[in-house]
């Protein structure tokens, strides 16, 4: 009977345990403002524009109460895109449905319940396009940590 418990228990953890897999989330020590500055630079420093910034923090705050929402989810919270022609280009080699990946988009945002932390977020991209663009994500939220 443990057995069985144990072996259920580890069933039901699998999901659990790559639920995240599609997404990687970087807690760091500073402020929002000066994270994303360090954001941009990190971008603008790969020789790649910012194509857009969503203010999704001030959007959700926005709309919010015409949805019957009262929760405060973000402190502040923005995504800013961007793009690389060649990389793009090489993952849409690797497969053309990886068009889904464009443009990139790195998160910063901070939570309610955590003032002094800044988060940096990204999607995680699947398959072979994992290794052309992972590298460069890891590489801009490094870049900002050793900043912060």
């Amino acid at each position: 009977m443990r057995q069985l418990l144990s072996t259920l228990l580890l069933i039901l953890a699998i999901p659990l345990a790559n639920a995240d897999e599609w997404r990687v989330n970087r807690p760091l020590k500073g402020t929002f403002a000066e994270a994303r500055d360090a954001v941009v630079m990190a971008i603008e420093n790969r020789g790649m524009v910012i194509s857009q910034v969503s203010h999704i923090g001030d959007m959700l705050e926005r709309t919010g109460a015409d949805i019957g929402a009262s929760r405060k989810l973000f402190t502040q919270a923005e995504i800013i895109e961007f793009c690389s022609a060649s990389l793009s280009r090489q993952t849409m080699e690797v497969d053309p449905h990886n068009i889904v990946l464009c443009p990139f988009a790195i998160s910063v945002y901070t939570l309610p319940e955590q003032p002094e932390t800044v988060w940096l977020g990204y999607r995680k991209p699947p398959g072979a396009a994992a290794a052309i663009i992972d590298q460069l994500f890891s590489g801009i939220v490094e870049e900002v940590a050793g900043q912060l």
